[in-house]
């Protein structure tokens, strides 16, 4: 967590399943100020992390392909084995009379 990630730290820590979870600078120091026997939880699903003893919440951004990868814990080759049939349609309309196959250049 912090209130700020380069994009290039951001993109890297996504490729390597890791969630940057960027939040205002005001709420990084509620967080700091926590003790240790409180928690934290993160929900990628909802985009939200809450402060659970306080009940306090901030949103956090993600991208869309990139929270799908994590959520079903894919890498790119993953995802891309996880919409073949869509792929596979996309190819078979641009070239339906060969059986959708592309030719190469």
């Amino acid at each position: 967590m912090s209130s700020f990630f380069a994009d290039i730290f951001r993109n890297n820590a996504l490729n390597n399943g890791v969630l940057p979870v960027q939040v205002s600078e005001d709420f990084l120091q509620k967080i700091f100020a926590l003790t240790n026997e409180e928690e934290l939880t993160v929900d990628l699903e909802k985009q939200t992390i809450t402060i659970n003893e306080a009940g306090i919440s901030a949103s956090f951004d993600i991208n869309n392909y990139k929270k799908t990868c994590l959520l079903n814990g894919y890498d790119d080759i993953d995802y891309l084995l996880s919409i073949k049939e869509d792929i596979e349609k996309f190819e078979a309309s641009l070239n339906p009379s060969e059986g959708g196959t592309l030719k190469p250049y």
